[in-house]
């Protein structure tokens, strides 16, 4: 952790020295500590009302999420979320972007790679995706709805070379068969009708389980109800989804996806092979809450 001056603290937030002080002797900047007779105050503190009216739900990590995304900080769990969720996903789904290529695509908005070919629907697909998890955070506590759904679409496939073709259909449903690891989905004339069914379903539970999240995924998934990208979006609706329900939410990493896979295969049979996948997944995001020192 950082910590920067009262001076500094001033500067930054346009609040006298004298106004800070008495913050910091009240308790009410968080984290704030003396030594002598110097306040030490963390680089990532907020002042009072700031401090609550980020507060804008009873779920530690999604409000520490929305008010680093908000600060622009650098280095904490919103940072680290962004080129986690966004490189591991993408990379899933095939693309050829290292993870180091992706936080470097983050933190500074351009490639800054030579000498090797790059897919440019890789880098714009990075770059919607990190809009996407922008949207999934400041629309966790919303109902999940066929337009919010829809829109994760669109951000994610717009400007790739899909959205080029008429009959892609970006941020609407497919308007041709797909299949998804050999096997069918549902067709085109019945998606929307589907959906309307497994989302009115999903929303009518009143205290949403991680089961009925992975379970929705799947249902969403065996409906396909894309022509591509289904599954990128389906794992970022998983993440606001455990967001809205105060559940430690996971990322499926590259090591997962043989497991992942199997698991959206075997789900009727046997549940526990994607339960468990995605459990490990969540243990593993647990250890980076541990490291950022954020309660769960």
């Amino acid at each position: 952790m950082n910590y920067i001056s009262v001076s500094d603290f001033s500067k930054k937030w346009n609040i006298p020295e004298r106004t800070v002080r008495n913050y910091c002797s009240q308790g009410r900047i968080k984290g704030a500590f003396l030594t002598g007779k110097t306040w030490n105050i963390p680089e990532d503190a907020l002042p009072p009302n700031k401090e609550a009216k980020s507060r804008f739900s009873n779920n530690i990590l999604l409000n520490r999420l929305k008010e680093e995304k908000e600060m622009k900080l650098k280095g904490g769990i919103y940072h680290r979320t962004q080129i986690d969720l966004t490189y591991n996903s993408n990379r899933i789904e095939g693309s050829k972007l290292t993870h180091d290529q992706t936080r470097y695509i983050f933190e500074t908005n351009t490639i800054g790679v030579s000498g090797e070919s790059i897919n440019v629907d890789d880098i714009i697909e990075t770059t919607n995706h990190f809009r996407a998890i922008d949207v999934i955070i400041e629309r966790a506590k919303s109902k999940l709805t066929e337009s919010l759904i829809k829109e994760l679409h669109f951000l994610l496939k717009s400007g790739t070379s899909d959205s080029a073709k008429d009959w892609f259909n970006v941020g609407a449903y497919k308007k041709l068969p797909n299949e998804v690891g050999g096997n069918e989905t549902t067709t085109p004339e019945h998606v929307a009708a589907r959906m309307k069914e497994i989302l009115t379903d999903y929303n009518a539970i009143k205290n949403k389980t991680i089961e009925d999240i992975i379970a929705f995924h799947y249902n969403f998934e065996i409906i396909h109800p894309f022509q591509d990208g289904n599954e990128r979006v389906g794992r970022l609706i998983m993440f606001k989804e455990c967001l809205a329900n105060n559940i430690v939410p996971f990322i499926i990493d590259e090591d997962l996806k043989l497991f992942y896979y199997r698991g959206l295969q075997e789900w009727k049979n046997v549940r526990g092979y994607l339960l468990d996948t995605c459990l490990t997944a969540q243990d593993n995001y647990k250890e980076v809450l541990k490291y950022f020192k954020i309660q769960y």
